[in-house]
């Protein structure tokens, strides 16, 4: 059974950074791809960055240059690093995972969530 539990977020103001951490478990981490998606009040959850299993990235268009995804194969754990806050970026975050992902930003593809951290971005 696959665990996903994020932590690190929290409240800040417009132009800070905050680092969301997914701690994952149950499931041998290199064999799957890995997500982080955002869903805000009366807003549809979407894909925000994205790791495949070959270590490839892919990022939204609204956060590309701000936020950084990795992962730590050794201590399965996926982090998202989140520089330049804007407060259209508040929302709840959400780790993703699964084993076959076409599409890295697409919430369909993926099987496994954790229950998410809130982030808030003050202007």
């Amino acid at each position: 059974q696959v665990q996903l539990v994020e932590s690190g977020g929290g409240s800040v103001q417009a132009g800070g950074s905050l680092r969301l951490s997914c701690a994952a478990s149950g499931y041998t981490d290199s064999r799957y791809c890995m997500g982080w998606f955002r869903q805000a009040p009366g807003s549809e959850r979407e894909g925000v960055a994205a790791i495949d299993r070959d270590g490839s990235t892919s990022y939204a268009d609204s956060v590309k240059g701000r936020f950084t995804i990795s992962k730590d194969n050794a201590k399965n754990t996926l982090y998202l690093q989140m520089n330049s806050l804007k407060p259209e970026d508040t929302a709840r975050y959400y780790c993703a995972a699964d084993i076959w992902v076409d599409a890295l930003l697409d919430r369909y593809e993926y099987n496994y969530w954790g229950q998410g951290t809130q982030v808030t971005v003050s202007s």
